[in-house]
């Protein structure tokens, strides 16, 4: 089964486990709700979706509320870190959580006493803290948007505050920044980079990109991003390989995005809807593992 840990940005959010659930754009966890519209939730239920379209038992979240103050963070890092060793999640997938090296150390020692080691992905302040952590290799898939990628890229950068201005100024040159990041073990196994071109790639260069169907509005559109490493999150953790996923997602990704017809007024769960629907049409389309379109 596949976990998805973050936080909501809502004081009032406890700590939530459970299977989630969509209602409309709220995102339902063991009777507390939030919106679905961007982060975490977003990606859970683009999650939801895709697991439901491949008829695979819904993701399980690990939520709770944080408004960037990092409380909310590290009350999940201590749960974390004293209960994940008891689980057998597949799959664990990191999200929205205040970087902090000792509790993502921490977490990473209750992940190595699984029974079975998981596959790992990181995205947002949890992957932050991996590449902090100097651990960033211990994870299958990093799912940075450029911007990220540069803090990944910059060796010397211990928080991405002090990103050095020559390698952001390097912003559209990803192939540049994604080796950087592998030439210092700053990456993970696998990267799925998201931006106007998707790159898939690995420490010997570029697997796949795409780029079609390009739809301007969707760059102004919160949480499309999220909704990306939900869907690669979902299909990995059905059995699909990484780089496979990574493409197909980037993909379902863009085509549900063109359904949505979407203005810069689109929120992010009318695409979410029509996820099966561009999934259906992505994987009906798919080539071998690597492909470019």
């Amino acid at each position: 089964m596949l976990a998805v840990i973050g936080t909501v940005p809502d004081t009032d959010f406890p700590l939530t486990l459970g299977e989630p659930e969509l209602q409309g754009e709220r995102l339902a966890v063991a009777g507390h709700t939030c919106s679905l519209n961007r982060g975490t939730a977003a990606l859970l239920a683009a999650a939801v979706k895709t697991a439901q379209t491949l008829s695979h038992p819904r993701p399980w979240a690990y939520l709770i509320g944080d408004i960037g103050l990092g409380d909310g963070s590290r009350k999940l890092y201590e749960h974390l870190s004293r209960h994940l060793g008891e689980t057998d999640f597949s799959t664990l997938c990191f999200h929205y959580l205040m970087p902090d090296v000792d509790w993502h150390n921490k977490v990473l020692f209750a992940v190595q006493a699984m029974i079975a080691r998981p596959l790992l992905i990181a995205d947002a302040g949890f992957m932050y803290a991996a590449k902090m952590s100097g651990q960033a290799a211990e994870y299958d898939l990093f799912t940075p948007d450029v911007g990220e990628l540069a803090f990944l890229a910059d060796e010397k950068a211990p928080h991405p505050f002090y990103t050095r201005g020559f390698i952001l100024q390097d912003n559209n040159q990803a192939p540049d920044l994604m080796a950087r990041a592998y030439r210092y073990d700053n990456a993970a196994r696998y990267l799925l980079v998201k931006g106007k071109v998707d790159y898939v790639a690995d420490r010997h260069g570029i697997l796949a990109t795409v780029t079609e169907p390009h739809i301007a509005a969707l760059e102004a559109i919160g949480g499309t991003g999220d909704t990306i490493t939900g869907i690669a999150a979902a299909l990995i953790d059905a059995g699909m390989a990484i780089p496979k996923a990574a493409l197909i997602a980037a993909k379902a990704n863009r085509l549900a995005g063109f359904y949505a017809n979407p203005t810069p007024a689109t929120q992010v769960a009318a695409i979410i809807d029509l996820i099966p629907q561009a999934l259906k049409e992505a994987l009906a389309a798919s080539l071998p593992d690597n492909g470019s379109s």
